[in-house]
């Protein structure tokens, strides 16, 4: 009997003792970058005495998760893009997680109808133009447009098959079709004024330079360019315009968050769900990434909020997933990126 306890006792202090040791931490993969969630996760365990692990990745998230099967420590999965989110669900990685609290800060557009996945914040696909070339483009101005003979030479963008991009292609066949989508990408490919390279930042630089005069790009990127002494003058050289405002409205994105499938913490994990969906995360989000908070009533940054305000296209999120692959293809099909 002695020697039954005594095995006891060492197998409790080698892996901890049970549920009491688990409750003490929470494990994160994420796409985040460090600087955008460390502030907000150390707040989380400041309130709540919870432990975050961090893993910080830039892509193969799915597919590490789905290799390391039950024995994954992962409980939060935090990623970028629609395309990622549905990824995670379509490799059987996460589970669904019955929230009260996140479904009442989460808007039913922005969370999975099944509830595997949630977004945390959204960020419109904006085009950037030169205010000395080209100036503020009206509302009437559509994606659309930039396949038109007047942009010829002038487009610069990332690489057709980036998620980003990929996803605006996807809502222009919800919107529009498969047929006039493929029409677009040949247009827009017409009138790129180089081969599609680098980032969004990348974009605005080489407008600044006069290497091109338009370009696709996430919204945010202005924010974090204004708030950086080297690319601030490429931020101060365009306008930010808002896409679709007569027509579809802007084409918009999200950050999310899922529960792993094999979380060993997942009451931790649904605490810090939860608490991502807060007023104080949201806020944090707005204020640190210039993103938009999904959460109703917390307020954008000043910053944002003096770019003006639009009209979001309202498609379903899982619309735009459910036409993705289509978007890869006709990209492909038209050889964007060559």
């Amino acid at each position: 009997m002695k020697k039954v306890v005594l095995s006891t006792a060492i197998l409790a202090t080698l892996f901890g003792a049970g549920p009491a040791a688990a409750a003490e931490e929470v494990n994160v993969y994420s796409y985040r970058q460090p600087f955008l969630i460390e502030p907000m996760l150390n707040e989380f365990t400041k309130q709540t005495g919870i432990k975050v692990n961090v893993k910080f990745a830039k892509k193969g998230m799915a597919e590490k998760v789905q290799q390391e099967g039950e024995y994954s420590p992962a409980d939060v999965l935090l990623t970028v893009d629609i395309s990622r989110l549905s990824e995670l669900v379509d490799k059987g990685v996460v589970q669904k997680v019955d929230s009260k609290v996140i479904d009442g800060n989460v808007p039913a557009q922005f969370r999975d109808s099944d509830e595997e996945w949630f977004a945390l914040t959204t960020r419109s696909r904006a085009v950037y133009s030169s205010r000395d070339r080209v100036g503020k483009l009206g509302d009437d101005f559509d994606y659309l447009d930039l396949a038109k003979p007047e942009f010829k030479g002038k487009i610069c963008t990332r690489s057709g098959k980036h998620p980003y991009n990929v996803s605006l292609v996807a809502s222009i066949i919800a919107n529009h079709g498969e047929a006039e989508a493929k029409e677009w990408l040949k247009g827009v490919k017409a009138n790129l004024a180089r081969k599609p390279q680098g980032n969004d930042r990348a974009q605005v630089k080489a407008i600044s330079e006069g290497l091109c005069d338009v370009s696709l790009g996430n919204s945010y990127y202005l924010g974090k360019m204004l708030a950086d002494k080297e690319q601030k003058a490429w931020a101060d050289s365009v306008y930010l315009n808002y896409p679709g405002q007569n027509a579809n409205g802007t084409h918009v994105n999200i950050s999310g968050m899922a529960l792993a499938k094999f979380s060993p913490n997942k009451e931790n994990a649904i605490k810090l769900m939860e608490f991502l969906t807060s007023d104080f995360a949201q806020g944090m989000y707005a204020e640190v990434n210039y993103e938009e908070p999904v959460k109703k009533g917390v307020a954008s940054s000043k910053l944002v909020s003096s770019w003006g305000s639009y009209k979001a296209d309202d498609l379903p999120l899982t619309t735009i997933a459910d036409n993705y692959a289509k978007a890869v293809k006709l990209i492909d099909e038209v050889q964007f990126d060559l």
